[in-house]
């Protein structure tokens, strides 16, 4: 086991981090802490006056790097802050109400298997579905006396069948999960080469190929793995708060795409992906 302590971290708040929508894996704990399972690592991370306890099994390197890189540790979020702050007062609001939100970097397999298993559900049922997949299809690793699992690799991943996959709860999205294993494994569409395409657009038409990524599981991808500030993922919750503060239709449902998408450009200045996060989880933590 591993530890690292970090001392008055800014904009770093485990529940926003963790409850902002963007992953699937952590877990809040009696004490307040929040274990989760990255790649091949089990992490622990609790908050003690003005401290943040991390402790660990890792196998993915240098434990200390390993959380630097997947908190995103190097980023400065006071810079997204004072630019979308001046936004307008809303915005201002949001930022303040989820000022400790980072967006982490995310194993980009990991993400598009666990975003198309979002798509029409709610995240009880995702966590489930995906700690089904991690048991059945994973690598066992103990940590404090407990058994996690890994998240299933493609390799592994591919052994499930479509009637497997069905039987742990993924609906619809049996076949889909399935094809998308078969065409990453086999390469039709390379992970390697997409994080290194030098555009979003050419990122999402990639990414698009894949079976059950529809626009939103992949701009969701692009923002939580690929770190695209430029996306601009649209849910219930984002569609409402957009509606509510910008647009006012009488019908929420009326709100077209693609005029939300060219009002997040025009006003969120390129960082449409973290003025997403602030106000999504604003929007649905007040509950309006």
């Amino acid at each position: 086991m591993e530890t690292y302590v970090l001392e008055n971290l800014d904009s770093f708040n485990l529940i926003h981090i963790f409850e902002c929508g963007q992953c699937f894996r952590w877990n809040k704990n009696e004490d307040g802490s929040f274990t989760g399972v990255v790649k091949n690592t089990v992490i622990n991370v609790i908050e003690q006056e003005n401290k943040f306890v991390f402790t660990g099994v890792c196998k993915d390197g240098n434990f200390q790097e390993f959380i630097k890189e997947y908190f995103d540790l190097e980023t400065d979020y006071s810079i997204y802050k004072e630019k979308l702050s001046k936004v307008d007062s809303y915005l201002k609001e949001s930022i303040e109400f989820g000022n400790g939100i980072r967006i982490l970097n995310q194993d980009l397999w990991e993400c598009i298997i666990s975003f198309i298993i979002s798509a029409n559900n709610n995240i009880p049922r995702i966590k489930k579905i995906i700690e089904k997949l991690s048991l059945n299809y994973g690598e066992k690793i103990e940590f404090n006396n407990k058994v996690y699992y890994t998240f299933p690799t493609p390799e592994k991943l591919s052994k499930a069948t479509v009637e497997d996959l069905r039987g742990m709860g993924l609906g619809f999205r049996d076949k889909r999960i399935f094809n998308t294993t078969k065409m990453i494994l086999e390469k039709q569409i390379d992970l390697d080469k997409i994080k290194n395409m030098e555009t979003t657009d050419q990122m999402r038409e990639e990414l698009l190929k894949l079976d059950g990524v529809g626009p939103k599981v992949a701009d969701c991808i692009l923002l939580f793995s690929l770190k695209r500030m430029d996306v601009f993922p649209i849910d219930v919750w984002v569609r409402r708060v957009m509606n509510d503060l910008y647009i006012h239709n009488e019908n929420e449902e009326k709100v077209n795409k693609k005029e939300l998408l060219n009002l997040a450009e025009e006003k969120f200045l390129g960082l449409q992906g973290i003025a997403q996060q602030y106000l999504f989880y604003w929007k649905r933590e007040m509950g309006a």
